[in-house]
């Protein structure tokens, strides 16, 4: 079953999220993957976000490997072993890592990189290391001979630095190598559609296409959402006219 609403759902980002751009990276590479070989390899690939936790969330990490004896009962085949006193002990922070897919798309020898297609995180859209370090990896991508393509289906967040950015919910952004610094944009009302966007190959051949609509039915039908989706109310809370028209289209299942 498809899901309910004409264009993005609003109920999806929650704790879902996670979820959800797991499932939607390899559902988009296997529609790129059909219309791109055998000239074109589709990869999967993660970016991985590392940060300390606050002070407050640290707790020790790790186990001993190595049982150790300490003190004159430390003998080993009847030798004598040194005594493995510190002079202090610490504690090291935990680590928060968030490991989020993404799809490359490489020549054939798989030598060059062609395009990088990112589906946006809320970790990429909240001030913090998450959203530097990836501000640092998009910079290298605008950089270098290699397409963009970036689709924001967030509503949270502030989003990714551009000029002239039409006021939007959702976006998607095709940045062509051949035609930097300027790119395509989509801007995406709640009540708009998701539209079929192009992905750059080569230049001189024909775009692929990237259906988001038929990409987000493939997983709202295949994950089973419709029988937990509905239980709480969209994260951030819509304005109360949206809200009032988001309701008009919850299944029976929500509030059964």
């Amino acid at each position: 079953m498809p899901s309910p609403f004409p264009g993005m759902n609003p109920y999806l980002e929650t704790v879902l999220w996670h979820d959800f751009h797991e499932r939607f990276l390899p559902a988009a590479a296997a529609q790129l993957t059909a219309q791109v070989r055998p000239r074109y390899r589709v990869l999967i690939d993660e970016n991985v976000y590392v940060h300390d936790l606050p002070p407050e969330e640290r707790r020790l990490l790790g186990r001993p490997g190595l049982s150790v004896i300490r003190g004159q009962d430390a003998r080993i085949r009847g030798e004598a072993v040194g005594v493995l006193e510190a002079p202090a002990h610490v504690l090291l922070p935990a680590q928060d890592v968030e490991s989020l897919s993404y799809i490359r798309i490489l020549d054939r020898d798989g030598r060059d990189l062609v395009a990088v297609v990112e589906l946006l995180s809320p970790t990429n859209k909240r001030a913090g290391d998450h959203r530097a370090q990836y501000l640092g990896k998009r910079s290298q991508v605008l950089q270098g001979p290699a397409h963009l393509v970036e689709i924001d289906l967030l509503r949270g967040g502030a989003p990714m630095p551009m000029e002239n950015r039409p006021a939007c919910m959702f976006s998607v952004l095709v940045s062509r190598a051949d035609r930097r610094p300027e790119a395509d944009f989509w801007p995406i009302g709640l009540r708009d559609r998701l539209p079929t966007i192009p992905v750059p190959l080569r230049l001189g051949e024909p775009d692929a296409r990237l259906d988001l609509r038929a990409v987000l039915d493939r997983i709202y039908d295949e994950s089973g959402y419709e029988d937990f989706l509905y239980l709480h109310e969209p994260d951030p809370p819509l304005a109360d006219a949206d809200a009032e028209w988001a309701r008009t289209f919850l299944p029976a299942v929500a509030s059964d």
